[in-house]
């Protein structure tokens, strides 16, 4: 196999800049969700207008719960691959715990294929734990089982005869895994902030991917310094870092929050009844929402300056607005998408090249 490119996935000089789904499932007019199956079909509009507006990138998370639509991300990447020419193609994240890594190669191999080598995968171990028992899973494997995993999977990457063997899977012996690709399928780590995670990442000598939906960006500089330190004592060149948080772009900062506050409340709430949070105020939102917060929030100009800050601070090869945020309508979702292609990525690497 060639060695991968990976100067496709950015660069600090030269970010590329993405956008991210789970397929939200919004609401019909008489309140009730709407079916997943249109949920699906709205996210593959989304991508091809991106691909249109000159977005670089599109994720798609997987779930398995009944809010995110989406649980085979290569199928709809694939679907989106068809009606695209120039969006890399990827996930946000692919739960490799629950999956098998042999399977995962697989398919993403296929998805070069077919998109002409615009694919990759995000791996990580997600925010919710349904794929485990879906899939016989045991929790109390939950660290073991992505380490394993990963390593298995970085293996694969070399498309070269694997021999294996771990305590979760059955072991490989010089087995060579099918359809090889053209130049490889580049894997990102995609971590919540946990130093051992960022220290992973490195030890295998892949991208990495902060997942910032809470705080700041600001507090995430400790993980990047840690992520480049350890690549540095290992020997390794320096690899793309990237961020993932949500957001929304209208034509206004007042537009922007009055669409997304009740929806991000509801979004809070829904999984606060799951894991015993607090209501969602609108002071929180607002902080969120602030020129150092979480959430990028905004009309073009805001959003751009904040994406600038944010890649200068981390320096960050990629930014990921995750774009669909609980029941947010579809138009509005579009217009978003519109507006972040048209005027906040060029806008984005004005700010950038001013330095």
């Amino acid at each position: 196999m060639n060695a991968l490119d990976l100067s496709v996935l950015g660069s600090p000089e030269h970010p590329t800049l993405g956008l991210d789904t789970f397929g939200d499932v919004g609401r019909e007019a008489d309140g009730w969700p709407q079916h997943q199956a249109e949920a699906i079909r709205e996210t593959v509009a989304e991508a091809v207008l991106a691909d249109q507006v000159g977005v670089d990138y599109l994720g798609l998370g997987e779930h398995h719960r009944p809010d995110y639509a989406i649980s085979a991300p290569d199928v709809v990447l694939a679907a989106i691959a068809g009606q695209t020419e120039r969006l890399r193609l990827g996930t946000g994240v692919t739960v490799l715990s629950s999956d098998d890594p042999v399977r995962v190669y697989q398919r993403f191999a296929t998805l070069q294929a077919i998109s002409h080598g615009r694919a990759e995968v995000q791996l990580g171990r997600g925010s919710f734990i349904e794929s485990f028992p879906l899939f016989g899973y045991d929790l109390d494997d939950y660290e073991v089982l992505f380490h394993e995993k990963v390593e298995l999977f970085h293996a694969l990457q070399r498309e070269q005869p694997v021999t294996w063997n771990g305590s979760k899977r059955a072991p490989l012996s010089n087995q060579t895994v099918h359809p090889r690709t053209e130049a490889g399928v580049p894997a990102w780590i995609a971590v919540g902030g946990s130093p051992q995670s960022v220290v992973r990442a490195a030890s295998f000598g892949m991208p990495l991917v902060l997942a910032v939906i809470g705080g700041s960006p600001g507090q995430f500089v400790p993980f990047a310094d840690l992520y480049r330190r350890a690549l540095a004592e290992s020997g390794q060149e320096l690899l793309p870092i990237g961020m993932h948080s949500p957001g929304h772009v209208a034509a206004t900062d007042e537009l922007a929050r009055e669409q997304l506050f009740p929806h991000q409340k509801d979004l809070y709430e829904r999984l606060g009844r799951e894991r015993g949070w607090g209501p969602y105020s609108r002071i929180a939102f607002e902080q969120g929402a602030s020129p150092t917060g979480a959430m990028f929030v905004g009309s073009p100009e805001t959003v751009a300056q904040k994406i600038a800050w944010a890649c200068r601070e981390l320096g960050l090869s990629r930014f990921q607005l995750k774009y669909s945020v609980g029941a947010l309508p579809h138009e509005q979702r579009m217009e978003s998408v519109r507006l972040y292609g048209t005027e906040v990525i060029p806008r984005v690497r004005e700010l950038l090249a001013q330095g």
